[in-house]
């Protein structure tokens, strides 16, 4: 029994080790298992986490967004360049080409190129309007292709920058605004920020430079300063804050919030005022001041371009501006734009995981090459900003200025002065035999966007630009002798030339017998007030005349006008 006892007891003994051993096991089963999931989790973890001080996801936004502007910019210039430096247009780009070529030695060669960079040079100019289509049409695919894929490569963002080069160049007064010099240093930026010849949103051999990434930061820190700088030292009312008593009214296109806020209450437009001088002159040095603060400001400066963009219409200048402005923010800051299980997000995901294990691309000869290139890009931007940063400390300080040909690198401002008061030209013409005869009736056309009817609600169009509208502003504070162009519609406005009619809204002389007179009148405009009798009429405009901009003209009596200016004389058209 004892044997027996001690065999039971011994068996006992055996089955509590065997399962204390089970027990040990599964405990160090359950450890490891937990250490492996606890190594998944953060493994997990670290994969879905987008890290700082990466640039991918930042070139795909800064692409498109380059790409955007582009797409707009090309679909002004096909819409109207016809109208207006066509082979019929108000400034024919062949008279502007030949008048260069006659200026450098009546040859075709570097001279000609140097000082009119356009592939305009190597066209037929026997059909100029198929030339500036095609131009702006290749322009639109290919900034299409970019904005709509998120991919480029050197290849096309060269072609985009030399296709638009070429118009602004021969495009005379019409492309006289700083955000076509503006738009050409962006798209020269960004030109580095891609591969060769890879398309792919993210190409692994080619991350994207940091160099690239800081010229763009400097272009936005210009753009700022220079806009700041040009306002304190400009017009009274930027120092004594009261230049957005103004500025909604006078605007050169004014938009229907334009007509609200300009009756905002006193302390807000001084408000406004303080505000601007503080995102324009203080914010842009934060982008000196590390991750943060560059964030902040990248945030400030969208925003005060949003508010802009609101409250009036500035063609694609404040859409533009936001372009660079993307720069201050790196892939931690810009990943919410993306898809989280997207390709280009994912890839990221992949290079910055391989990256933190070691596991580096092996460097090439190319990469070294880019590395090259990234360097001399930023040697080029420095050297080319001397002049730039001179100005900007200058007293004597302009805007929208290039020191080089290629607009590479450019002075720019907005708004030194304000306006304090509101004039348009109106064009009327009369069927009348005599233009001075009382009972005459004169008939106005309407531009697409200007104010002209003052029942008309101011338009909305940006980013989209009617450069003839623009200019009309510019036009309504000189006189006529400073800008004959408008003496040249007038003529125009005779004939029912059908090509400057399509940059018009409305023609009162349509299926009419064509005007034997037409005159410029000068009037002064202002918002009506918002609740009064004028407002419950619907007129958005009061406006009150001042006298005549240029006086009634006929066809025979511009002959000798037209001829000194080796304008083409306008024909009546024959039924």
């Amino acid at each position: 029994m004892a044997a027996a006892s001690d065999s039971s007891s011994s068996s006992v003994r055996k089955r509590r080790v065997d399962s204390s051993k089970t027990e040990t096991k599964s405990v160090d089963s359950s450890e490891e298992h937990g250490a492996e999931s606890s190594g998944d989790t953060e493994k997990e973890k670290r994969v879905t986490s987008i890290q700082r001080g990466t640039y991918w996801l930042t070139r795909i936004v800064l692409l498109r967004a380059v790409a955007f502007i582009y797409f707009v910019a090309f679909s002004v210039a096909y819409n109207q360049n016809k109208q207006l430096i066509g082979e019929n247009g108000l400034m024919p780009c062949k008279n502007y080409l030949n008048s260069v070529k006659r200026y450098v030695g009546g040859k075709i060669g570097m001279a000609a190129f140097a000082y009119t960079p356009s592939i305009l040079w190597l066209l037929d100019w026997s059909d100029m309007d198929a030339n500036l289509d095609g131009i702006a049409l290749a322009g639109m695919a290919l900034s299409a292709f970019v904005l709509v894929t998120g991919m480029a490569n050197m290849v096309i963002m060269v072609t985009l920058w030399v296709l638009y080069h070429s118009l602004v160049s021969v495009g005379q007064l019409w492309y006289s605004f700083g955000w076509e010099s503006q738009l050409l240093e962006t798209g020269f930026l960004a030109i580095f920020l891609c591969p060769l010849w890879t398309l792919s949103q993210v190409p692994l051999r080619c991350p994207p430079s940091l160099i690239c990434i800081w010229t763009f930061r400097w272009l936005i820190v210009r753009i700022m300063l220079g806009a700041g700088l040009i306002k304190i030292r400009g017009d009274k009312c930027w120092r004594d804050l009261t230049c957005m008593d103004y500025h909604y009214e006078t605007q050169p296109v004014p938009n229907p919030m334009s007509y609200y806020m300009h009756r905002s209450p006193w302390w807000f437009h001084r408000f406004e005022t303080l505000s601007n001088h503080l995102i324009e002159l203080v914010f842009p040095f934060f982008t000196f001041l590390g991750r943060r603060m560059c964030m902040v400001n990248g945030a400030i400066q969208i925003l005060f371009q949003v508010v802009l963009i609101v409250s009036g219409n500035l063609s694609f200048l404040n859409w533009l501006t936001i372009v660079p402005s993307l720069a201050c923010f790196d892939d931690a800051s810009l990943g919410f734009l993306f898809h989280s299980g997207g390709g280009a997000k994912k890839a990221v995901l992949e290079i910055q995981n391989e990256e933190a294990a070691g596991r580096k691309p092996k460097p090439t000869k190319g990469m070294f090459i880019r590395r090259v290139v990234n360097i001399s890009l930023g040697i080029l931007i420095s050297y080319l900003s001397t002049p730039v940063v001179l100005n900007l400390l200058s007293s004597r300080q302009v805007m929208n200025t290039s020191f080089d040909p290629l607009r590479i690198v450019n002075t720019y401002g907005a708004f030194g002065s304000i306006t304090k008061e509101r004039t348009e030209v109106i064009f009327q013409g009369t069927l009348s035999q005599d233009p001075k005869d009382p009972d005459a009736v004169w008939k106005e056309y309407q531009f697409l966007c200007k104010p002209g009817d003052i029942y008309r609600r101011p338009c909305l169009i940006s980013p989209y630009h009617y450069r003839l509208d623009w200019l009309m502003w510019f036009a309504a504070f000189q006189t006529y002798e400073q800008s004959e162009w408008v003496i040249h519609i007038a003529g125009r406005l005779l004939s029912n030339d059908s090509t400057v009619l399509s940059l018009l809204d409305h023609n009162p002389f349509q299926g009419r017998e064509i005007p034997r007179w037409v005159r410029g009148e000068h009037f002064r405009y202002k918002f009506s007030q918002p609740g009064s009798s004028s407002a419950a009429q619907g007129k958005w405009w009061l406006r009150k005349r001042i006298g005549a901009y240029f006086p009634p003209v006929d066809l025979e009596g511009l002959r000798g006008y037209f001829k000194s200016r080796n304008w083409p004389h306008p024909h009546i058209p024959r039924n």
